[in-house]
């Protein structure tokens, strides 16, 4: 589990087949920042852009660790196919603080960019979600961008999917990968939780 508050920004440095064919994975390497990975062992749980990952080697000295994805993961997320920067965050342990929402590091569906630009002292960022997520997003309810828990402003139904709308600080932008985006970059989503819940208990009621 997760909370959505990116802990780390680190960069992917090599991504190496795992097999001859284009049904097979890769192992990432991702390069950490300074004392990232102190608590850090193997088998540990960091979730990658918003997908969560299991640390399949590590070097603490040369603040480095590998995850092993698979092709099904690499279809189905975007960002962790080649080098570049991703948000990084450790799994949530008991008794840290809950300070985003709750978050499953599991990837619901790929959003697309639609707008992003300055509005005053902050930026605002329009993603437009597949129409099968668009019963999960609510004005002021919580989505995960890239990893980053976000709190929706405004949405817009449309033919082909919903925008939604979020503002991003200038504390967000300079802590996460998110101050990169561009117009028609896509991102990973994952819907809020509860949503989830509420929508199977009505379904079954």
């Amino acid at each position: 589990m997760f909370t959505g508050i990116i802990t780390g920004v680190g960069r992917i440095v090599t991504v190496e087949p795992l097999g001859a064919s284009a049904a097979h994975g890769k192992r990432l390497t991702i390069e950490a920042p300074q004392g990232y990975l102190d608590d850090v062992q193997l088998g540990d749980s960091i979730a990658l852009n918003g997908a969560c990952m299991t640390v399949t080697s590590l070097d603490v000295a040369g603040r480095s660790f590998t995850v092993d994805i698979s092709q099904e993961s690499l279809s189905r997320t975007a960002g962790l196919a080649a080098p570049g920067p991703v948000n990084l965050e450790k799994a949530l342990r008991a008794h840290d603080r809950l300070g985003g929402h709750i978050v499953t590091g599991h990837v619901d569906g790929l959003g697309r960019v639609t707008w992003f630009r300055p509005v005053g002292e902050s930026w605002e960022l329009r993603v437009l979600a597949p129409r099968e997520l668009a019963r999960y997003l609510s004005r002021k309810g919580s989505i995960t961008v890239n990893g980053a828990s976000l709190t929706v402003n405004r949405i817009e139904d449309r033919d082909d999917g919903t925008e939604f709308s979020i503002n991003l600080i200038p504390h967000t932008l300079q802590q996460t990968t998110l101050g990169g985006l561009a117009e028609g970059d896509l991102v990973n989503l994952e819907i809020d939780l509860i949503a989830r819940y509420v929508e199977r208990m009505l379904s079954t009621g």
